[in-house]
């Protein structure tokens, strides 16, 4: 049973990996779900309470800074609402059409068509979209660092 669990664990930390490029899958919380997971099935011993904290509280973090870096980023190059909630919305889309680059690839488009019926010009339109992209590219690389730094210590502890 305890195999069981632990491989449950793993790939609970496999797809909060994948789930920090799509946004329908909560992948930080499913990262640190799975060293909850592990530390169960092996009598809380495989991480210290302090590490286990502070993966918490980083992934808490994280679920705030999701919402706050493509704002941000859409700010700094003068993207309004219509941009973000494009890139948002193109993302999803994105999904389905082009897997997994259409995230990308959409969010950037999504971004533009949001700043275009917003009533910007093409240029301002694109740079607007560039500053949404551009932060949700960084949200994902600081999403996908840590989870990638939670998988690998699950796997390393697994062992």
């Amino acid at each position: 049973m305890t195999t069981v669990v632990i491989l449950l664990g793993l790939i609970l930390s496999i797809t909060g990996l994948i789930g920090c490029i799509l946004p329908i899958i909560p992948g930080l919380p499913l990262s640190y779900i799975a060293l909850l997971i592990l530390s169960f099935a092996k009598d809380w011993e495989p991480f210290s309470a302090t590490f286990l904290i502070v993966t918490g509280v980083l992934t808490g973090l994280m679920l705030f800074l999701d919402y706050v870096v493509p704002v941000v980023g859409a700010k700094k190059f003068g993207a309004s609402k219509f941009g973000v909630w494009g890139l948002f919305i193109g993302m999803i889309i994105g999904i389905f059409i082009f897997p997994p680059f259409g995230v990308i690839v959409g969010g950037f488009l999504g971004a533009v068509a949001g700043e275009l019926l917003a009533g910007k010009e093409g240029d301002d339109a694109i740079r607007a979209g560039i500053g949404v992209f551009l932060g949700n590219l960084f949200n994902i690389g600081l999403k996908m660092g840590i989870s990638g730094f939670m998988l690998f210590f699950y796997i390393k502890e697994m062992l």
